[in-house]
């Protein structure tokens, strides 16, 4: 029934590595990133903020916030050498959103045209980063 002590199951190591999430998450950030700054740009005129917008870019910035953390998570524990370019867009993204976190009671004055252009920032900023993957200055 059970198995004898020195007879394990084959376990097989590392089934999904945190390096293949934080590519693949990558793109999805990204992506994220682009619709929901799109759709604050476009609604840049509206007098009214739907809630689904707020919980659009709740949405965004914690898939590029988890995106930051996978990427120095696989740095780590997978030993992986981005290429300094690739870590560079990514503190870069960090610290932005730093920056909107400090900023956002400005940000309250017109939410969706700041938020939208914000998030189409860090969308350039995850796509030059994804593109420069293995490059040093």
């Amino acid at each position: 029934m059970y198995p004898a002590p020195g007879d394990h199951p084959v376990i097989q190591e590392n089934p999904l590595a945190v390096s293949d999430v934080h590519s693949w998450w990558g793109w999805a950030a990204v992506v994220i990133s682009g619709l929901v700054g799109v759709w604050g740009v476009l609604m840049a005129r509206r007098e009214d903020v739907p809630l689904a917008f707020y919980w659009g870019v709740g949405v965004a910035v914690v898939s590029l916030v988890s995106q930051v953390v996978l990427g120095v998570m696989s740095m780590s524990l997978e030993n992986i050498d981005p290429g300094n370019q690739h870590v560079f867009y990514g503190v870069v993204i960090a610290v932005t959103l730093s920056f909107a976190y400090i900023y956002r009671a400005q940000f309250r004055k017109r939410p969706t045209l700041y938020y939208g252009l914000l998030l189409l920032f860090t969308m350039g900023l995850g796509i030059r980063g994804i593109m420069t993957f293995g490059q040093s200055f």
